[in-house]
């Protein structure tokens, strides 16, 4: 598991190749991952949009921007933790993503932005 902490907001990612949802016949090659945040502030956050960078080892750059995270903008309290599990596909066998969240914190309304740590996405097949 890969962690970062940025403003005491903790951000936690694992990925795993899903063999079984990948078409590698056809160069399509999907992932999860689950990430984990966690509120070590004393104050309340709220997740409002995600910017992820996608890097595919044979194709170019994806930008993906887009408000909160699988529908929701989650209210995180001060020691708890909001866990979501997402996916990605590529069409190389070798890739990873970074990015940030842009959080509110409540009780000002003044936005910041929490780093989303680099974490890679390789398929099984091509570490052996």
């Amino acid at each position: 598991m890969i962690t970062g902490l940025t403003y005491g907001v903790k951000i936690s990612v694992e990925s795993i190749f899903r063999k079984d949802l990948s078409n590698i016949e056809n160069n399509i090659y999907f992932f999860n991952y689950r990430i984990v945040i966690e509120n070590t502030n004393m104050f309340d956050i709220q997740l409002i949009k995600r910017h992820w960078h996608i890097f595919d080892s044979l194709n170019p750059v994806k930008i993906i921007d887009g408000d909160g995270v699988v529908g929701e903008q989650p209210i995180i309290k001060p020691g708890q933790k909001h866990v979501y599990v997402s996916g990605c596909d590529l069409f190389s066998e070798i890739g990873y993503m970074k990015g940030n969240y842009t959080f509110l914190r409540v009780d000002t309304n003044e936005t910041f932005k929490v780093a989303i740590p680099r974490f890679e996405l390789i398929a099984k097949p091509k570490l052996n």
